[in-house]
């Protein structure tokens, strides 16, 4: 089986790629394990043209096509998000507004394999956990429109720097045995 973590944060070196590190070091012996960085995608921002929605496809060609091919090929999904604003990365938001042609709203629409299945990590610097749900929840919405079944979740308060992150990193493995 083939499981796909992604670093929904740009920054490569961070907190977030620190738990993307652990979760793949967790996992690996289970799964082939592909990690990938939104930020090494080249995404543009959907331009609400709705074509899409009688198409399936989306006018546009850029990496998106190539990240959606790995979440294809993932039988397994770790998607990594750290809080930009009570919310996921605009570069993540990006990828996921893009992927209206795979929602299960409309029809006709692209759909991945069936079967998949979708596990949270989520971080912020400050105390409210009531921010990490909010990410959690934005992630979950869009596991749901992809037909991706959410299996778990867990978030973490007070991550600023990847120092920080050794202080969680039991928590983690223990998050990704269940996986």
């Amino acid at each position: 089986m083939n499981a796909l973590i992604i670093n929904c944060s740009p920054v490569k070196n961070g907190a977030t790629a620190e738990i993307v590190k652990i979760a793949e070091e967790c996992i690996k012996e289970k799964y082939d394990t592909t990690t990938v960085c939104i930020d090494d995608y080249k995404i543009n921002f959907c331009k609400g043209c709705r074509t899409c929605h009688s198409t399936a496809e989306c006018i546009q060609h850029d990496d998106f096509d190539s990240l959606i091919k790995e979440f294809e090929k993932a039988d397994i999904i770790i998607s990594v998000a750290p809080s930009y604003l009570a919310d996921v990365p605009g570069q993540f938001k990006a990828f996921i507004d893009r992927c209206t042609p795979w929602c299960n709203t409309h029809e006709p629409h692209a759909s991945l394999s069936k079967g998949k299945k979708g596990y949270s990590i989520v971080l912020r610097t400050g105390l409210n956990m009531k921010e990490c749900e909010r990410l959690i929840s934005t992630i979950e919405h869009f596991y749901g429109h992809m037909e991706i079944e959410s299996v778990d979740r867990i978030g973490f308060c007070s991550i600023e720097f990847k120092e920080a992150v050794n202080g969680i990193k039991n928590e983690i493995i223990e998050f990704c045995k269940k996986i």
